[in-house]
């Protein structure tokens, strides 16, 4: 169990407060095209101006790899957070972050004001985690709070080194509900426990195959990394992915499964292409039987009749990956099927950010969820049951 104080267990009346929000939002051309993470750091933001503290916001934004680019920066933020939040944000533009602007604007705030720091990344040392500029972020508050769950995977300074240097830090509450139900689903879920992974690569889900298999009582393997278990087990598979190095891990897994009395529900019927386009000659067939020229894109009827099966008498479900090649509507059906069995689940449902947020949000099933993590590679890392830097950096509770 992760308990790490919280912004309900301080109060921040007169304090000034550095919150590391997640302000990754996509721009074109200086406008915001997707203001989600923006709407779901205001309950934070919100709370703190409520208790009086002196609000500085900070985040990163794309990659400017440790200096200024004007198109990176975050003053469209402001200007939306202004609008979002009924009260001026003002726009601290310094090209290292924490210069004169950031200073005097501090110094000039009253209980309640809001004001955002420029883009982290502006500075090379963020992403190495230097001492300098975590203490030029220090120096501003006396209280940090990490709302950023997407980078918590990652010990940047405005989210880990920064702590070294302030009495308190505590999470916001969007953190807090990222460990809620990540955290204490893997670790202490409702039975039965079914995970559903999906996505191309059997590398990339590794370890997080083999930390749900001491924890779920039905693993679901779909998606491309599917072909890989069929060719362990003397399949054919055409030009389906597969990644050859990992034939001896997938028989591995499957024996692991056996002994700890998992259920491993693989596919049974695969929807396949005789090229890789939306548009090619489709059939379906029994897994194991692809023909010489043909790949598989998607997860045949019967699969989706065993997967979603699964899923209806389960209390916790995560899932993590699609199970085909979701951008092409043709192929897209495997993926969608899932996502509806959740819709209509009673269980917890857990989706791991990436392309399965995605793909339950674009279909229309985001309300339905209990949880759509905020961060892809973080619910990842989480899933492999890792400690994460930026979870960790907060103080116990």
């Amino acid at each position: 169990m992760l308990n790490k104080k919280s912004i309900d267990d301080i109060n921040v009346k007169g304090k000034k407060v550095l919150v590391r929000c997640d302000f990754n939002v996509p721009l074109q051309d200086g406008k915001i095209t997707d203001e989600n993470r923006l709407v779901a750091a205001l309950p934070t933001i919100k709370k703190l101006i409520a208790d009086g503290g002196k609000v500085i916001l900070c985040s990163h934004l794309g990659k400017p790899k440790g200096e200024p680019k004007p198109e990176l920066s975050l003053a469209p933020v402001a200007a939306r957070l202004t609008e979002l939040l009924g009260q001026e944000v003002k726009f601290a533009a310094d090209p290292e972050v924490v210069g004169p602007n950031a200073k005097a604007a501090v110094e000039a705030m009253n209980d309640g004001d809001v004001i955002l720091l420029e883009n982290t990344r502006y500075r090379a040392e963020e992403t190495k985690n230097g001492e300098a500029f975590s203490k030029d972020l220090a120096s501003l508050c006396d209280v940090f709070v990490n709302d950023a769950f997407g980078t918590a995977h990652r010990a940047h300074c405005s989210n880990v080194g920064v702590t070294q240097f302030v009495d308190t830090a505590v999470v916001g509450y969007l953190m807090q509900k990222e460990i809620d139900f990540l955290g204490n689903a893997v670790n202490n879920p409702e039975r039965p426990f079914v995970a559903i992974l999906g996505g191309a690569k059997v590398s990339s889900k590794i370890s997080v195959i083999n930390n749900l298999l001491d924890k779920v009582d039905t693993l679901i393997i779909g998606g491309g990394m599917a072909y890989t278990f069929s060719k362990a087990e003397g399949g054919s598979i055409g030009t389906s992915l597969c990644e050859d190095d990992y034939l001896q891990y997938a028989l591995d897994m499957k024996k692991k499964a056996e002994e700890k009395g998992v259920k491993l529900l693989l596919p049974v019927d695969n929807v396949i292409g005789d090229a890789f386009s939306n548009d090619c000659n489709r059939q379906i067939v029994k897994t194991g039987e692809i023909p010489d020229g043909w790949e598989g894109m998607d997860i045949g009827p019967e699969t989706e009749k065993l997967f979603c099966d699964a899923v209806k008498d389960a209390k916790t479900v995560v899932w993590n990956g699609p199970m085909g090649c979701f951008e092409m509507p043709n192929f897209a059906h495997g993926t969608e099927a899932v996502a509806a069995a959740l819709a209509e689940t009673d269980a917890v449902t857990i989706i791991g950010g990436g392309d399965s947020a995605a793909a339950v949000n674009i279909l229309g099933y985001g309300d339905k969820m209990t949880h759509i993590s905020t961060g892809g590679g973080a619910s990842l890392e989480f899933l492999e049951g890792k400690e994460l830097p930026g979870v960790a950096a907060a103080n116990d509770k």
